[in-house]
C-alpha cells in the first residue's frame, strides 16, 4: 500500500506541473485579447474564490494575526506575479522564460542565508555560477545577430519575478508555516486577483468587450491551470515525501517548453538549449539531496 500511495501522489505531482504548463500556454493566448494586469487580476481572483469555497471551515479557524501575515505574503505574491504576467505578455520565447522563472528555486537558500542567517548548502554555491552561466548563454543568444550580452524586457522581468518569488517562499516556510496551506493559497490567489485589479485601474484600458475566445482562455487558466492545479497539489504533497515532491515539481519548465514547441510552433538554437539545459542543471544541483532520495526510494 505504501508504494501505491508513493506511486499516486507522483502521478498526481506530475499532472500539477503539466497543469502548471498548460497555464503557460492559456495565459499567453488570453493575453493577446486583454490586458495583463486585467488578466491576472480576473484569473487569480476566480481562483482564489473557487478554492475559498473548498476550505470554508479552515478560513474561518484562522486568528485576525494570521489572516494579516496571509494577506501580507499575498500582496508579495502579487508583486512577484504582476511581473511575471509582464514578462510573459513580452516574451518572445515561453520556455525560455519557464527556465528563468524556475531561478527561484535556486535563490530559495541564498534569500534564506541573507534574511534567516541560515547556512545554503554546498551544493547551492554549486548551483548559482552553473544558473548564471546558463543566463549568460540565454543573453548571449543575441550575439549571433553581433549584439553581444543582450535581455529581452520579457527576460529581465522573469528574472525579477523569480527574485520575488524566491523571498516568497522564504517568507511562507518561516512567517507563516503555521497557516494551513490550503486557507493560504485560498487567500494569496485572492489577494493577488484584488491587488492585480487595482494597480490595473489605474494604469490600464479595458477593451471595449472581450472576446469568448478570451473569455475561454482566462477560464481555462482559473478552474484547469489555477484552482485545480493547486487542489491537486495540495492534496499530493499531503501523500507524498518531500523528497520527491521537490524533484517532480522542477519538471514545469521541460513540459512548458514542450508545451510552447507544440501550440507555438517554438524552437530553440544551440545557445538557448544549453542556457536552459544549465539551468534545468542548476536546479537538479541545488536540490540533490532531494534527488538522492528520490532515486533510492525509486530502486527500493
Amino acid at each position: 500500500m505504501k508504494t501505491d500511495k508513493t506511486l499516486i501522489s507522483d502521478l498526481l505531482l506530475i499532472l500539477v506541473t503539466l497543469l502548471a504548463a498548460a497555464g503557460w500556454i492559456f495565459s499567453k493566448e488570453a493575453l493577446q485579447g486583454i490586458a495583463p494586469l486585467s488578466f491576472l487580476g480576473i484569473r487569480f481572483l476566480l481562483a482564489g474564490l473557487l478554492l475559498s469555497l473548498f476550505c470554508l471551515p479552515l478560513l474561518r479557524s484562522l486568528t485576525a494575526a494570521q489572516w494579516r501575515q496571509a494577506i501580507a505574503i499575498g500582496g508579495l505574491f502579487a508583486v512577484a506575479l504582476m511581473i511575471w504576467v509582464l514578462g510573459l505578455f513580452h516574451c518572445t520565447h515561453i520556455g525560455e522564460g519557464a527556465f528563468i522563472t524556475s531561478l527561484g528555486v535556486v535563490m530559495v537558500p541564498v534569500f534564506a542565508a541573507l534574511f534567516f542567517k541560515e547556512s545554503p548548502g554546498f551544493s547551492t554555491w554549486i548551483a548559482l555560477p552553473v544558473a548564471i552561466i546558463g543566463l549568460a548563454c540565454l543573453s548571449l543568444n543575441k550575439s549571433l545577430s553581433g549584439d553581444g550580452f543582450h535581455f529581452e524586457m520579457g527576460q529581465w522581468l522573469f528574472v525579477v519575478a523569480a527574485l520575488i518569488f524566491a523571498v516568497q517562499f522564504n517568507l511562507i516556510s518561516k512567517v507563516v508555516a503555521n497557516i494551513p496551506a490550503f486557507a493560504l493559497t485560498a487567500i494569496q490567489l485572492t489577494s493577488v486577483g484584488l491587488v492585480s485589479l487595482l494597480v490595473s485601474f489605474f494604469f490600464e484600458d479595458w477593451p471595449p468587450s472581450i472576446s469568448n475566445l478570451t473569455w475561454g482562455w482566462i477560464l481555462a487558466s482559473v478552474v484547469i491551470a489555477s484552482a485545480a492545479r493547486f487542489l491537486v497539489q495540495t492534496f499530493a504533497q499531503s501523500m507524498a515525501s518531500a523528497s520527491h515532491a521537490a524533484v517532480i515539481l522542477i519538471l514545469e519548465p521541460i513540459w512548458t517548453t514542450v508545451a510552447a514547441a507544440f501550440w507555438f510552433s517554438e524552437t530553440m538554437n544551440g545557445l538557448q538549449l544549453l542556457g536552459c539545459s544549465l539551468i534545468f542543471l542548476a536546479l537538479l544541483i541545488n536540490r540533490w539531496r532531494a534527488v538522492q532520495q528520490f532515486i533510492k526510494s525509486m530502486l527500493k
